[in-house]
C-alpha cells in the first residue's frame, strides 16, 4: 500500500507544480480580461488586438461600436479588445 502511493508522489507534485504555474496564473488573467470587457463604458480609450485603439461610442451586448477617427465607427466583437488604456499611458 504505501509503495503504491510512494510511485504516484512524483506525478502529483508534477501536477501540483504545473497546476500552480502554469494553469492558475491563466485563470486569474482570464478573469481580469472578462472584468475588463464587463466594465467597459462609453468613452473609454481602448486598443484592440489588431492594435488599432479606439474609443468607444457604445457597449453592447457581445459587440461594441468604436470610434476610430472622427468618420469612422465600426462594430467590433468584444473578444478582440485587448486592454483598456489607462489615462496615464501615452496612446
Amino acid at each position: 500500500m504505501d509503495n503504491g502511493l510512494a510511485s504516484f508522489l512524483p506525478l502529483i507534485i508534477l501536477f501540483a507544480i504545473f497546476y500552480f504555474l502554469i494553469i492558475r496564473p491563466q485563470q486569474k488573467t482570464q478573469k481580469a480580461h472578462a472584468a475588463m470587457l464587463e466594465g467597459l463604458t462609453k468613452g473609454d480609450k481602448i486598443i484592440t488586438s489588431g492594435g488599432i485603439i479606439a474609443v468607444i461610442v457604445k457597449p453592447e451586448e457581445e459587440f461594441i461600436k468604436i470610434k476610430i477617427n472622427n468618420e469612422v465607427i465600426v462594430k467590433l466583437d468584444k473578444a478582440f479588445v485587448a486592454k483598456k488604456v489607462e489615462l496615464g499611458e501615452n496612446a
